[in-house]
């Protein structure tokens, strides 16, 4: 009964959501933030430390199995030695819903892929982004 309620208030959470967005221009956020992720793609392919100015000064890099990437030097850090590595060739995410209220706050949720230097997929998972 309790997991059915908490459910449920999840569920009526995401429709107030889902609600607020639709009252706003979600269209052309959505559009933002995928030419937003374009380039985040453009720079990884080009191993471009520049990727890092898309992030804000207090951005965290959530990766899977290891420690939480606080900060941009932290960021630095973490894109320059995935650079260095030559495992990875680039990396792709798929925004499967956007949501928010514009004025205050937007939520991307998606799932990412990253690829190896063949073009194998070697890591997916899902995200969230503020």
């Amino acid at each position: 009964m309790e997991k059915n309620f908490i459910m449920l208030i999840g569920g009526l959470l995401s429709l107030s959501a889902a609600f607020e967005c639709k009252a706003q221009n979600i269209n052309a956020i959505r559009k933002e933030i995928e030419k937003d992720n374009a380039l985040y793609f453009d720079l990884f392919k080009k191993r471009s430390i520049k990727i890092v100015e898309l992030y804000t000064d207090d951005g965290n890099l959530l990766p899977p199995n290891a420690s939480v990437v606080r900060g941009k030097q932290a960021l630095i850090k973490d894109f320059t030695d995935t650079y260095a590595s030559n495992q990875v060739s680039g990396v792709k995410f798929f925004t499967q819903n956007v949501y928010g209220k514009e004025s205050n706050y937007i939520i991307e949720e998606g799932s990412w892929q990253v690829f190896g230097t063949t073009g194998n997929v070697i890591d997916s998972g899902k995200y969230i982004k503020l």
